[in-house]
């Protein structure tokens, strides 16, 4: 479906603060950890070009700390760098805190920031995918540039995958929404949270949003965090949920999509592809810091050989 195609990935570049106190909303003095490398779009790079395929980031960061310490990971996974701006303004910030329910509280600085400041770079020879992060449409700018990549993608012969991504916090306006619509209308594949479901279906039940999931043309992944994920192709696919410790679950839906269009464009058959997804987001969430959770193909092949042998185990 996508093997031979070089992923792209578009909009904001962060690094993120991460609150070690629960329950807090953001509103008491209690310690952090940061800068960590961050932006939905930029993790789900990072971990795509950790799995070996060709990725090219397009954003923009500020020439500072923050900046140069993210494209240096960047560059250190192997993601290509070349269409990302540095300079100009300041880097893009968000800062987290979590709750004991597993809800999350974030500040976004992205508006007016490096952020928003790059232009659109020639598009890069050979098939390509490009991959939304549909948060990114929240910003108005972002959105324009999206919008007008993801045309230039499909005039070009490309692709589009898309995470819904949906955040409340980033996504407030009508016009989020329609584009999210118009991408999801020509994503070929979909890459969905469960978490998603209310904003994208407001008038359905859970299992009845499933099922629209499960009747749209083209490839189908509904993440469902602890619980695994389900991939609709020519047939479902229940994925089980691994027991794993969550320490940090930020980043872990881009993790699992950067991992499953990754191994799908190296030829990696889908049920494959969708199972070291799986278990590279059970990884992720065990790490503090969004990018921190990301793996190489030794370490998913590890963890799904630890759980193949507790299975045994349990089995004796």
């Amino acid at each position: 479906m996508f093997e031979g195609h070089r992923l792209i990935g578009i909009g904001e570049i962060l690094v993120e603060f991460v609150s070690h106190v629960k329950n807090c909303g953001l509103t008491q003095i209690g310690p952090f950890s940061g800068p960590y490398p961050s932006g939905a779009p930029a993790i789900f790079a990072d971990q795509a070009a950790r799995v070996g395929a060709a990725v090219t980031m397009i954003g923009g960061v500020g020439a500072d700390g923050f900046g140069h310490t993210t494209i240096a990971r960047l560059k250190q996974d192997g993601v290509d760098c070349s269409a990302i701006k540095l300079g100009g303004r300041s880097t893009g910030t968000a800062f987290v805190s979590y709750y004991d329910d597993g809800m999350r509280d974030f500040i976004f600085h992205i508006s007016g920031t490096a952020a928003d400041d790059f232009s659109l770079p020639a598009l890069p020879e050979g098939p390509l995918l490009l991959h939304v992060s549909a948060a990114s449409l929240g910003n108005p700018v972002l959105r324009n540039l999206i919008m007008t990549c993801a045309r230039q993608v499909l005039d070009h012969g490309g692709k589009i995958a898309c995470d819904p991504n949906a955040r409340p916090e980033l996504m407030r306006d009508d016009d989020a929404r329609h584009a999210l619509q118009e991408i999801m209308q020509e994503a070929h594949c979909l890459l969905p949270s469960t978490s998603d479901l209310p904003y994208l279906f407001p008038d359905l039940p859970l299992e009845q949003a499933i099922e629209r999931l499960a009747q749209r043309d083209g490839l189908t992944v509904l993440k469902r965090g602890a619980d695994g994920a389900t991939i609709f192709a020519d047939t479902r696919i229940d994925l089980p949920g691994y027991a794993v410790t969550e320490l940090d679950p930020t980043g872990a839906g881009d993790c699992f999509c950067g991992t499953f269009l990754a191994e799908l464009s190296l030829g990696t058959p889908i049920l494959e592809a969708g199972t070291r997804a799986n278990a590279a987001g059970a990884i992720a969430v065990t790490r503090r810091g969004p990018m921190e959770g990301n793996s190489s193909p030794e370490e998913i092949t590890e963890f799904l050989a630890q759980q193949s042998r507790f299975l045994e185990g349990a089995k004796a």
